[in-house]
């Protein structure tokens, strides 16, 4: 088979959290481009409905399933519509976040559970019913979001940071637990990304953001996305337990002021 033909994801079915908007939205999109049929799922129906015009668009068949995954009795419904729908889940896109900033000092036991719940508990315990699915079907391919915040500290980001440190630890675990079954897991960890997310930072930290970047510019969720269809793709099917940043080279260094001529 061509290495293109490899990347195609014709017939599989895709489960996409956080898919409303941003990162999630481009996944989504990018896993029907490539010939997946998606699931989508987070709390805004309305933005939900408005991604699966777009997939239908394409030719390909979107399932909308508004879902809360800060309560843990929401996931195995999740999984269940998707099923009842689809009768399978080949691919999982752990997506589900929330922006939060509040120094170490100031956070609550409610700022924690807040955070977490999202980005770790629902991760775990998602991709766990996932996976019982993708076992039966002996194959399956699981993506978790990390960020550069699972390598650096960022004044304000403690929760935050510690949560998407967690998930790239965690991808590894998944990874080697689930390898005898033929479930490849892997994370993508972006950098500074434009979404909806992004758009409250102030515009002196995006000034510093583009002069800390080699690429001198922010990523888009297509940047994010073509690196998700290769990982769900028979093509990545000897990669698993890894993490690759996606970040313009942020996390690889720092380019020097621009010296005087």
């Amino acid at each position: 088979m061509a290495i293109l033909d490899q990347m195609r994801l014709d017939g599989r079915i895709a489960l996409v959290t956080g898919a409303s908007h941003g990162i999630g939205e481009g996944i989504a999109r990018g896993l029907a481009e490539a010939g997946a049929n998606v699931a989508i799922s987070a709390r805004s129906k309305d933005d939900l409905e408005r991604v699966a015009m777009g997939i239908r668009a394409l030719g390909r068949q979107a399932l909308v399933v508004p879902t809360d995954l800060s309560r843990l009795d929401a996931v195995q419904p999740l999984v269940n519509r998707t099923l009842e729908e689809f009768g399978a889940i080949d691919i999982l896109a752990n997506v589900a976040g929330v922006g939060f900033r509040k120094n170490i000092l100031d956070c609550t036991p409610a700022d924690w559970d807040h955070v977490i719940n999202i980005h770790i508990r629902a991760v775990y315990f998602l991709s766990q019913a996932v996976a019982r699915v993708m076992i039966r079907q002996k194959q399956g391919k699981i993506i978790n979001i990390a960020s550069m915040n699972s390598y650096r500290g960022f004044q304000g980001l403690s929760l935050y940071g510690l949560a998407k440190a967690a998930v790239l630890q965690l991808t590894k675990t998944m990874a080697v637990e689930w390898a005898d079954y033929n479930i490849q897991v892997n994370g993508i960890a972006p950098g500074w990304i434009m979404t909806p997310m992004l758009d409250t930072m102030q515009e002196d930290r995006k000034q510093w953001v583009l002069d800390h970047t080699p690429q001198h510019r922010m990523g888009t969720p297509t940047d994010i996305a073509g690196l998700a269809v290769y990982l769900a793709s028979p093509a990545a099917d000897f990669i698993t337990g890894q993490t690759f940043p996606v970040d313009g080279g942020f996390t690889a260094g720092h380019p020097w002021p621009a010296l005087p001529s």
